[in-house]
């Protein structure tokens, strides 16, 4: 009898321990989802002129994904993606705006409308540096123009670990760093969800 008392109170003592350590991760867990989300991105310029952002990840189960990030959610399935396969969803918005100043020259264009020829002189004018190219046509009354952009995001995903005096154990935060190889880029938003 006392043999299955004893057994009796270790396996309680087990759960018990189990069921504090899950309630501790959890709560740190959730602690850390408010934090990021109480907290901006930070948004900075990396010493080679990149724009660059850094933000907290959102740590959260496929269930909460589901109900907070239903658009989200939907779409990804819509990719053909199942949720419970899900890893990591991450989002990040760039702008790019470019000042030009580009010459311009004028063009001869010959109109061929109805067995009459029009010959008109257009005003062109084309800029480009390695990531956006801009071209266009000025007429006597209208203008046409072509922007196009190119930039590359690339994003890493890195834990943050706990610190106490000069060691370091465990993991305090996940962050998600974005460069943008386009100096003329402007990260906007990033947000980076973790599902576990």
């Amino acid at each position: 009898m006392r043999r299955f008392l004893a057994i009796y109170a270790l396996a309680a003592t087990l759960l018990l321990g189990v069921s504090v350590r899950h309630y501790r991760a959890e709560n740190r867990r959730l602690a850390a989802n408010q934090q990021a989300l109480a907290a901006d991105a930070a948004l900075y310029r990396a010493r080679s002129g990149e724009a660059a952002a850094s933000v907290q990840a959102l740590r959260l189960r496929c269930a909460e994904f589901e109900a907070l990030r239903a658009d989200d959610a939907a779409r990804i399935e819509r990719m053909g993606v199942r949720l419970r396969r899900l890893e990591a969803a991450a989002k990040a918005v760039a702008e790019s705006r470019v000042e030009v100043r580009a010459p311009l020259r004028d063009t001869v264009v010959v109109r061929l409308r109805d067995t009459v020829v029009r010959v008109d002189t257009v005003r062109v004018f084309r800029w480009r540096d390695a990531w956006v190219e801009v071209e266009g046509c000025v007429g006597a009354d209208s203008l046409r123009c072509r922007v196009t952009s190119v930039d590359t995001l690339r994003q890493v995903v890195h834990r943050i670990p706990r610190r106490f005096l000069f060691i370091r154990w465990g993991t305090k935060a996940l962050r998600q760093e974005i460069r943008s190889s386009n100096p003329h880029s402007r990260i906007v938003y990033s947000e980076y969800v973790r599902i576990e």
